[in-house]
């Protein structure tokens, strides 16, 4: 493959991991704390539609950026108000809140389809964006590319060096034991559940700000899905999340690759291949997962006396 060729591909495929990452963080934090939030998918539209809606009206890119997080957490917050306080069936719930948000989102955008905006536009670093190869891929992105390089590791930081990090993730393990220690697993889980909410609309905003600088219905594209199966993926740790979501990223440089090469293979075709990689990483994970099991309690409800 030609280089010139090569790296406007990877340099459009580390964007296109770029939502995905957020969103799979966003869900380790929930799901870290015990509840399992399916509506990620509905999550990240709003948030998209949150973000692009602010930019319209004049708001700044970064208060855009801030407004889909926490669109995304109020979505959040249904949820937990369905499985924290009624303790109502948490995949039902979450399964409800994907249809609730991409209809929401959809319905509300009608007005703005076709609308551009300004937003993220790439740029690049001193020195780093000349490194051959990996300066062009890496280091000419956005601002929102380059927050996302330190957002996993400074998740894995707070979950496992910091006192409110590990209580969260004890609230996902042993909700007994926590309330034992004197601390609240209903406060810990509704942190994880705000808080990774707020970090899934952070993804959705990327795609209205940065990634196509307009609104477009389902503008997510399944991406909330793949997330949800990426979590399984990295074992519900930060540091696999990014492998994972470059994993997709590479398959769809291939996609792109063999589009612009002219394949005789259907457009529809490779369009399906990161979901079929989805499916085959789940299958995977889950076979060679046997030791390395979820949190304990997590989709288990409180007991009223936790």
């Amino acid at each position: 493959m030609e280089p010139g060729l090569l790296i406007p591909i990877l340099f459009s495929a580390v964007q296109a991991g770029t939502p995905i990452l957020f969103a799979t963080l966003g869900e380790i934090v929930t799901e870290r704390a015990g509840v399992l939030n399916l509506g990620v998918e509905g999550m990240m539209i709003v948030g998209a539609f949150a973000a692009f809606l602010a930019l319209h009206l004049g708001c700044g890119p970064w208060t855009a950026f801030v407004c889909a997080g926490f669109a995304s957490a109020l979505m959040a917050a249904l949820h937990g108000l369905i499985c924290l306080v009624f303790r109502g069936n948490q995949v039902v719930s979450g399964l409800a809140l994907t249809i609730l948000g991409s209809g929401l989102a959809n319905y509300l955008g009608t007005p703005y389809i076709g609308a551009v905006t300004d937003g993220f536009s790439p740029f690049r670093l001193p020195l780093l964006g000349d490194i051959p190869l990996l300066g062009p891929i890496l280091f000419r992105q956005d601002a929102l590319v380059y927050l996302s390089y330190f957002a996993a590791p400074l998740l894995f930081l707070f979950l496992s060096r910091t006192r409110w990090g590990l209580a969260l993730r004890a609230a996902g393990e042993n909700p007994a034991a926590v309330l034992a220690a004197g601390l609240s697993p209903a406060r810990l889980r509704w942190a994880g559940v705000l808080g990774g909410g707020f970090i899934v609309g952070l993804g959705g905003g990327y795609l209205s700000l940065a990634a196509l600088h307009s609104w477009a219905p389902n503008i997510t594209g399944g991406r909330g899905w793949i997330a949800v199966a990426l979590v399984i993926f990295a074992f519900w740790r930060p540091g696999r999340a990014v492998l994972g979501a470059y994993l997709f990223v590479g398959i769809i440089a291939a996609q792109m690759f063999l589009q612009a090469t002219g394949t005789d293979i259907p457009g529809d075709i490779l369009s399906m291949f990161p979901y079929v990689l989805t499916l085959i990483v789940l299958l995977i994970s889950s076979a060679r997962g046997k030791g390395r099991a979820s949190p304990a309690a997590l989709g288990v409800n409180l007991e009223p006396g936790e």
